[in-house]
């Protein structure tokens, strides 16, 4: 379903995606899904999502951490890093959208490279989940009603984005992105305070 809400996202916006950018996410992502497939099982996760939660937020609000932290930031990286993460963490946060809030000033050409992006890293753990579990065609009416609404809820969004205030709407993306990296943040550190003791049955 994320796949069908970033496709059509973007479909319905195409004239605003930013092209260019494409192949240096994509060859990063291709390479972050080979070296992160491999690494799956065999690295502690407990601690990436602070790591992402501070990495979003400095990169928002902190224009030190932002000027820093522009020396090393390239769309190859992101994609390895984004496509990469999210085959452990689920969802790692869209690290991509902190950069390109910074690099473009449109809020179309935000939420439609963004949702490209995002398609991609989606669609790359397509084959590496089919390759753990063989379950996910067991789901498959779920699945499609749950694509149609999302492609259905693209449609109005981006209805709705046309008529918006371009600045009213990156301030919005800013506070989302914190409020996701803020509950990311405190969901972690709970989880170290007070990890789940679950009782196990013989």
């Amino acid at each position: 379903t994320q796949i069908a809400s970033n496709a059509s996202r973007m479909f319905f916006s195409l004239s605003d995606v930013q092209w260019h950018l494409f192949p240096a996410f994509l060859i990063g992502s291709v390479l972050g899904t080979i070296v992160f497939s491999l690494a799956l099982f065999n690295i502690p996760l407990q601690f990436l999502p602070v790591a992402i939660a501070c990495y979003l937020l400095l990169n928002l609000w902190s224009k030190t951490f932002g000027a820093f932290i522009k020396k090393f930031e390239s769309y190859y990286l992101i994609g390895f890093l984004q496509t990469g993460l999210g085959l452990i963490v689920g969802a790692p946060g869209p690290l991509a959208l902190s950069v390109l809030t910074k690099e473009l000033e449109s809020n179309d050409q935000i939420i439609s490279t963004s949702a490209m992006f995002m398609t991609i890293s989606h669609l790359a753990k397509i084959p590496v989940y089919l390759a753990i579990t063989p379950f996910l065609s067991d789901s498959l009416l779920l699945i499609s009603v749950m694509i149609v609404c999302a492609i259905a809820g693209s449609f109005l969004g981006t209805k709705l984005r046309i008529k918006a205030d371009n600045d009213k709407i990156i301030l919005l993306i800013k506070i989302a992105l914190s409020s996701l990296a803020v509950h990311m943040l405190a969901s972690s550190l709970v989880g170290q305070i007070m990890p789940l003791d679950l009782p196990t049955y013989r």
